[in-house]
């Protein structure tokens, strides 16, 4: 299985700092952004991982990443034009991942669980997706899973709701077999000009091909100044976590 990471976009909650720097190259404890979901992929066994940026950013992301070796994974890079959404930057890893499935993380997405055990639930799925769910106090800000009566599968997923039907957000973990490149080319620009992930999550709600986990630890969507500040207090507040590189 391998991993993709989308660490493109402008960053614009971010500035004045994403000015000069990409986001997902800002300090997370003593290292970048980027390092976290890196390590996550490969705590769980996934090595091989592709890694969408903006082109104007390769250089800095070559400089401190190169191909991966020193964190013991083997990193390529593909080039989104321009912050055309998260569906489209997956759509880019079609070549890499083959008809393999494969997770997409998003790379200012920092949490505590580790991915093993939904990896290999969603390995013994025979089709679909799976997505990752978590309890958050400003659903507004999110995509919003409205659960059946039945709490066993996902009725809709709802972008950035005025009215949330739910307070359990689709966190940046998505997981997907080769049918979501199909997918991907039969979707619309939104309103904002962008391919949602939403609608291609919508898509595989309606075949009954999406099925979801709950994250139990903390999570973070480290894009605003206020995360990023969250993110580095809680690792320097809690040592335990920091691993070995």
């Amino acid at each position: 299985m391998k991993g993709i990471i989308l660490a493109g976009g402008m960053g614009t909650r971010l500035k004045p700092l994403t000015t000069v720097i990409n986001k997902h190259l800002l300090p997370v404890g003593p290292y970048p952004m980027i390092y976290w979901p890196i390590r996550k992929l490969r705590e769980a066994g996934i090595t091989d991982i592709l890694l969408v940026i903006n082109e104007t950013d390769h250089g800095m992301f070559e400089k401190i990443l190169g191909n991966g070796q020193h964190l013991r994974v083997n990193l390529s890079f593909v080039h989104q034009k321009g912050p055309n959404g998260i569906a489209d930057g997956i759509s880019l890893g079609e070549k890499f991942v083959g008809k393999e499935k494969f997770i997409v993380i998003l790379g200012d997405n920092l949490f505590k669980d580790s991915l093993k055990s939904y990896i290999n639930s969603f390995l013994l799925q025979e089709k679909g997706a799976k997505v990752l769910l978590k309890e958050v106090s400003d659903p507004q800000r999110y995509g919003i899973a409205e659960l059946n009566i039945d709490n066993k599968r996902i009725k809709s997923i709802e972008e950035k709701p005025i009215h949330p039907k739910s307070n359990l957000c689709t966190v940046g973990v998505y997981m997907y077999d080769s049918l979501v490149f199909e997918y991907i080319s039969n979707s619309e620009p939104s309103e904002r000009g962008e391919l949602e992930i939403t609608d291609v999550n919508n898509m595989y709600i309606k075949n009954g091909e999406l099925s979801y986990d709950f994250l139990n630890g903390w999570w973070i969507d480290a894009g605003t100044h206020e995360a990023l500040h969250i993110a580095n207090s809680f690792y320097y507040s809690n040592k335990k976590e920091e691993h070995d590189e």
